[in-house]
């Protein structure tokens, strides 16, 4: 497979090499999964020695223009992006169905999982990191375009949670072995028809100014079931706060955002009070906001358990304080008010009252451990807002000055 993947690749929304220099774009494994269809692992490699590797399903022969990436120049083939075509995603739920194996690909259907019968599928809008294809109202295939070695936190901790009534069941995933690791490419899920995003929900509450208490509570109890149940099914451990880490990153931003340094000596005392203490950990979603929840018309459904995309595999695979989930929930409802404190403190106030009465602990009753979670939560989002979004700046910083008067 010789295609023009260099000058492709970095058209593409969900490649993540923006701001540096590509030396060169490499088909590194190349796997016939049809006669016309073929999964390709790329390695892209930069000028500053960094390295990504993405997973491309390349569809020979014609196909959408704007799905075009060009032709092979040994064998004088078009080549297109095949998830632009419906067909190939059926080839994909075919194999997983199957439960087959192709070269180093292996395709595993989960046990007891029914998939729908048609292989037809739609793709969804554009995303930031994979593309996604329903089929029917029955299933979704996420396919991960930037592909890492490793066991993927997704798929482990959906498969974790069978069973879960707030969790969408896994029903099927397929990776690549190579070099002695597992490169997770897709997984299947249940799709969750007739749902809504709850950031939307909660954004158009906050704008009308309705009381949103009682979806909270319930969203609360969503996420203290799912809580319990990593914590049972995967196992807890005492360990230290990471102090250290918050710090360093704490400095870190302040030094980009002048608008930070007045408060950074009574955060890090905030910090630095729990240097001794222990918390109990677990694994958890890593990634929890507003964005990451759906509400179907019964229930409250979470989603994306891949942790913090920026993050390395391991730590978004390592075992945290429940609370740094919720902190990211509250912050969540902090940004659909624009910092309008009544709102969100009576949504804040529902969540962690929901998630108490599932898990015995409400989360407040830990108020400084809380609250230097969510300090290193808004923290982030000054040096993220600062560098992205300057107009939104204010609602993080009012926050940090917030929780760090405590």
């Amino acid at each position: 497979m010789n295609l023009p993947f260099d000058t492709w690749l970095p058209q593409q929304r969900w490649y993540a090499g923006r701001g540096r220099q590509l030396s060169a774009v490499r088909a590194e494994h190349v796997v016939a999964l049809a006669p016309d269809l073929e999964l390709a692992l790329l390695d892209a490699e930069y000028t500053d020695e960094s390295a990504e590797q993405y997973q491309v399903l390349v569809r020979w022969g014609s196909g959408d223009a704007a799905a075009r990436i060009g032709y092979d120049a040994d064998a004088e083939r078009v080549g297109y992006d095949a998830m632009a075509d419906p067909a190939a995603a059926g080839v994909l739920l075919e194999l997983i169905a199957s439960s087959a194996s192709v070269g180093p690909v292996s395709f595993v259907r989960e046990p007891g999982a029914e998939l729908p019968a048609d292989r037809a599928g739609r793709r969804l809008g554009a995303e930031q990191s994979n593309t996604s294809v329903v089929f029917g109202d029955r299933a979704i295939l996420k396919v991960f375009r930037r592909v890492i070695p490793g066991i993927n936190p997704d798929i482990e901790l959906t498969r974790a949670l069978t069973g879960n009534p707030h969790v969408t069941p896994l029903l099927g995933s397929y990776e690549l072995a190579a070099g002695g690791e597992p490169y997770a490419l897709g997984m299947l899920t249940t799709f969750a028809a007739g749902s809504t995003d709850g950031w939307d929900l909660a954004l158009a509450a906050a704008d009308k100014g309705t009381d949103f208490t009682a979806e909270s509570h319930r969203l609360g109890e969503a996420v203290g079931t799912v809580h319990t149940a990593l914590a049972a099914t995967l196992g807890t451990e005492a360990a230290a706060f990471p102090v250290d880490t918050w710090i360093r990153r704490l400095h870190a931003t302040a030094a980009t955002v002048p608008q930070l340094r007045d408060v950074v000596p009574r955060i890090e005392a905030r910090y630095r009070a729990l240097t001794d203490a222990t918390s109990t950990v677990q694994r958890i979603h890593g990634d929890l906001h507003l964005g990451q929840v759906l509400r179907t018309p019964t229930t409250w459904l979470i989603i994306d358990f891949e942790g913090e995309p920026g993050q390395p595999l391991a730590e978004r695979r390592r075992r945290d304080d429940a609370l740094r989930d919720i902190a990211g929930m509250l912050r969540s409802y902090d940004y659909a008010a624009r910092g309008a404190r009544d709102w969100v403190d009576t949504q804040c106030a529902a969540f962690c009252a929901g998630y108490a009465t599932v898990t015995g602990t409400d989360p407040r009753e830990q108020a400084a451990v809380l609250a230097a979670y969510e300090l290193d939560k808004a923290v982030y989002e000054v040096g993220y807002e600062a560098r992205y979004r300057p107009d939104w700046l204010p609602i993080p910083l009012g926050a940090v000055t917030r929780l760090a008067a405590g």
